[in-house]
């Protein structure tokens, strides 16, 4: 007896015609079911997280107020500084903020809909190679993944991303079904679209859906590369467009670009938010490398993805989903060269290997959030391979294949639920107990054994889905029922990212950061300056210091000026009036200099400079980055009288000593 993989007929599906448009009723059903079940997890206490991601959220209030501001994704109405990023997502929330007002529903309820429309897409996509109980596997591996509901209830631009990389991928399978060309010029122009949502991180899908698009279109070679020459066309004018606008606009008639150290998209593509993060160089970052912030951006290598901090988020299936492109390549390894099952599996394997290798080896700024965008390249090759072999479980080989799998995924979610053994300590060992009877139906059914005793298939069949999928759910139910702030977020039991203190939610719901109230520095500039909390927090401020704020605002271009984005942000989500963001995120850009914002003090264009609630080594420069913003506080502390309200240090900018 042979326990080889069966290698003929050369695609181990048998031909699958182009799906209806519809599909059939149960298909409908079970579609709807998925999506509802989806928007009920990602919709359900949304508003727990008040402005979730304050830095991102006051650039909606911005957009939502000035045009301009929409358009260059500007920190503020008065466009004084953008964020550190491509706008597209911004254009999204500011969008909804003009039609809606401004809440917290108006922010995040956009980015849940992107969610359950990234569940629905991947559905579509590994329908068309491999049917539909394979795309709502996939679909649903998706939905339940905790880095994924994390990032579609918050309002990060990786929701975005996610959504325009899963659609290329989609357009790009489309395109070699015919070979035709238009499909594969819309994958590229919605990668495009992806690198104006976060930039070059958008770009690492394109070796996959290049080399498909070559090896498997069923057209000419000479057709192939003539269609990808458009797609290139097509995807340097979708990205292009809006860098070239923005270069060419004249300087003083735009807001300075935020995270770059010369007032250029092009350095901010290339350095701060490029190569920077591969290398560890980044211009006006904030700490880095083993020895940065917080621990530094933690240890690269290729089990980083696996450890304590990481695992939790995405790796539930990364062990299952690469032996099973493994299985998927050996059983098409004969088959002609348009082979779908083929192409789908390099499609999905190469968005996986390229973007986990990158995220492994980077040695800048990292974030555990970034894994959404491994999801789908997960999800898609477990929804494929796991219905592929499931079908084939007549051979033994099949057996033992699909036995391995759902031994290893219970395995290492085991390993994953032990480490929070406090939280639910009990289902840890019910998936391996789930795990081994999965197994052992799987090995003791013989050929055609449970095709006859139904009861033993669906019994297989459930035991294999909880081994798989009872951890990640756990996780992304817990994810869903914490309320999370700041901009560091993270999945799972407990893991709020920056949580607020105890006591400090606003009411409107908004998480008050560490620097509410003054913070605990309790000081101006001289008894604490920057720092974690107004570097990854924003505070939430006391009625009587909004209505300082507020006065006379109508009088001013800014009613307040504030070092970083995030203390910035917390100020003027709370007055919806502009506060300009002195030094950006970090403190560290050169926006504005000190002869900049004495003229604009003279010119009687700024009220109030808050110089409490921050601490630690905000503007730290060893990085290069800019001090200007210490010489700003500097010179205000020195040059006009602190006056405390409600715990906050002011300075009336309108009145020097």
């Amino acid at each position: 007896m042979t326990l080889a993989l069966r290698t003929a007929p050369p695609s181990p599906l048998p031909p699958q015609p182009t799906p209806t448009r519809g599909g059939s009723g149960p298909e409908r059903l079970a579609l709807l079911g998925l999506l509802a079940g989806t928007g009920v997890l990602y919709l359900w206490g949304l508003s727990a997280s008040g402005w979730a991601n304050a830095f991102y959220s006051a650039a909606a209030q911005a957009g939502g107020q000035s045009w301009t501001a929409w358009f260059f994704g500007s920190s503020d109405a008065a466009n004084a500084i953008t964020v550190d990023k491509t706008p597209a997502a911004l254009w999204v929330t500011g969008l909804s903020v003009r039609l809606f007002g401004l809440s917290s529903w108006s922010i995040l309820a956009p980015q849940a809909l992107i969610g359950v429309a990234t569940v629905g897409l991947l559905y579509a996509a590994v329908r068309r190679t491999a049917g539909p109980a394979a795309g709502l596997l996939a679909g649903g591996t998706l939905a339940l993944t905790p880095v994924a509901v994390l990032m579609f209830r918050f309002n990060n631009p990786d929701a975005l991303l996610t959504l325009l990389l899963v659609a290329a991928a989609y357009a790009t399978l489309r395109a070699i079904e015919h070979g035709r060309a238009r499909w594969l010029a819309l994958a590229a122009a919605l990668v495009g679209l992806g690198f104006l949502t976060k930039m070059l991180q958008a770009y690492l899908v394109l070796p996959a859906l290049t080399a498909v698009w070559l090896l498997a279109a069923p057209i000419a070679l000479g057709r192939r590369v003539r269609g990808l020459a458009l797609a290139a066309a097509a995807l340097v004018a979708s990205s292009a467009w809006w860098v070239l606008a923005v270069e060419l606009w004249p300087v003083d008639q735009r807001p300075y670009i935020g995270g770059s150290q010369t007032n250029s998209v092009l350095e901010l593509m290339f350095g701060y938010n490029g190569f920077g993060r591969i290398t560890g160089d980044e211009v006006g970052s904030v700490g880095g490398g083993a020895g940065g912030m917080g621990g530094g951006w933690g240890e690269t290598g290729l089990t980083r993805l696996f450890e304590a901090q990481l695992g939790g988020s995405a790796s539930w299936l990364l062990p299952a989903a690469l032996v099973l492109l493994g299985v998927l390549l050996w059983r098409t390894r004969r088959a002609p060269r348009t082979d779908p099952l083929r192409a789908a599996a390099l499609l999905w394997g190469g968005w996986l290997l390229v973007t986990a290798a990158v995220f492994s080896l980077m040695a800048g700024i990292f974030h555990g959030y970034y894994l959404v965008a491994l999801a789908p390249a997960i999800a898609a090759p477990v929804g494929i391979g796991a219905v592929v072999l499931w079908r084939d479980r007549g051979a033994l080989a099949a057996r033992l294949a699909l036995a391995g799998i759902v031994a290893l995924s219970a395995g290492w979610a085991f390993v994953l639920l032990r480490r929070t053994p406090t939280w639910l300590p009990w289902l840890g060992w019910t998936v391996l107990a789930a795990g081994a009877l999965a197994v052992i139906g799987l090995l003791v059914a013989g050929p055609g054994g449970a095709d006859r005793r139904r009861t033993l298939t669906v019994a297989v069949a459930a035991a294999a889905l909880v081994a798989g999928l009872a951890g990640p759910a756990a996780y992304a139910v817990a994810t869903a029922a914490t309320p999370h702030t700041g901009a560091i977020p993270s999945p799972g039991p407990g893991g709020a990212g920056m949580r607020p203190g105890p006591g400090r939610v606003g009411p409107d719901g908004t998480a008050r950061g560490d620097g509410g109230r003054g913070g605990p520095s309790g000081g101006g500039f001289g008894g604490g300056f920057g720092g974690a909390a107004g570097l990854l927090g924003s505070p939430t401020p006391g009625a009587e210091v909004v209505v300082a704020v507020a006065r006379d605002a109508t009088s001013y271009t800014w009613a307040a000026a504030a070092v970083g984005s995030n203390t910035a942000a917390g100020y003027q989500l709370a007055s919806g009036l502009p506060v300009l963001a002195v030094g950006g995120f970090n403190g560290t850009d050169p926006s504005p200099t000190l002869e900049q914002f004495q003229q604009l003090v003279t010119q009687g264009r700024v009220h109030w400079f808050i110089g409490a609630g921050t601490r630690g080594p905000l503007g730290d420069t060893s990085s290069g980055g800019s001090d200007q913003a210490r010489q700003i506080a500097e010179w205000v502390a020195a040059t006009y009288t602190p006056t405390t309200i409600d715990g906050t240090v002011l300075y009336d900018l309108s009145a020097a000593r």
